[in-house]
């Protein structure tokens, strides 16, 4: 049985529901084996990642899950992106998710340009309508591109798919969990990835080679 990678996921100490123990605890229970905690950030917070350090420790003494700290750059001006992905790595984020251009937030134009364009951003999320282009520069820089199943980003998932296949990027299926009830199986992202227009491969591709693929070469699994 395929065990579930998520890599973009809040706890409470920005806008989810749950402790860090918690949630890993949830998403140990419907058979995650990695699951990344990236918390919302911007110049006002950024300090903050490693507040969760010694929980995300405990947790991987402990059970048989792996936690890892991250970050998700949100709403921050395209001129900061790049530097404030670089101070959460300073600071131990070992994934680094940019906020993009969903359809249903008014995220500031450019944000996903600048996001792909930095060597320290890993994921761009729920990048909504992004152009071959920005996908192009994705590519170039190896920043995986998010199916979302999250309610609203999710609407620019057939495109995200139609766009990677083009241009060949690495795609994630990733939940942006807030709330108990964001987590999923790993047969409910399978059908996620499917309903985006991935084939069985693709989706297979996405949901465990690839983001095996972005944890090998952070030196985690």
């Amino acid at each position: 049985m395929n065990k579930r990678i998520d890599l973009h996921m809040h706890s409470l100490f920005s806008d989810g529901e749950l402790l860090p123990s918690e949630l890993a605890r949830r998403a140990l229970k419907l058979n995650h084996e990695v699951i990344a905690i990236t918390d919302h950030v911007d110049w006002s917070n950024v300090e903050t990642i490693p507040a969760i350090q010694d929980a995300i420790d405990d947790i991987n003494a402990n059970w048989d899950i792996t936690v890892v700290l991250g970050a998700e750059v949100t709403h921050a001006p395209c001129e900061s992106i790049d530097g404030i992905a670089k101070r959460a790595k300073q600071l131990g984020a070992k994934i680094v998710v940019v906020h993009g251009e969903t359809l249903n937030e008014p995220v500031t134009p450019g944000t996903n340009r600048a996001a792909v364009e930095s060597k320290h951003v890993d994921i761009l999320g729920h990048p909504g309508l992004i152009t071959k282009e920005e996908a192009e520069i994705a590519l170039e820089n190896d920043i995986y591109l998010e199916i979302s199943a999250r309610k609203g980003h999710c609407l620019g998932n057939g495109h995200v798919a139609n766009i990677a296949r083009e241009v060949g990027n690495n795609l994630l299926v990733d939940t942006d969990t807030h709330a108990p009830s964001d987590l999923i199986t790993f047969e409910k992202s399978y059908e996620i990835a499917l309903g985006a227009g991935l084939s069985h491969d693709e989706a297979m591709k996405a949901l465990v080679d690839n983001p095996r693929q972005l944890l090998k070469s952070k030196g985690i699994l």
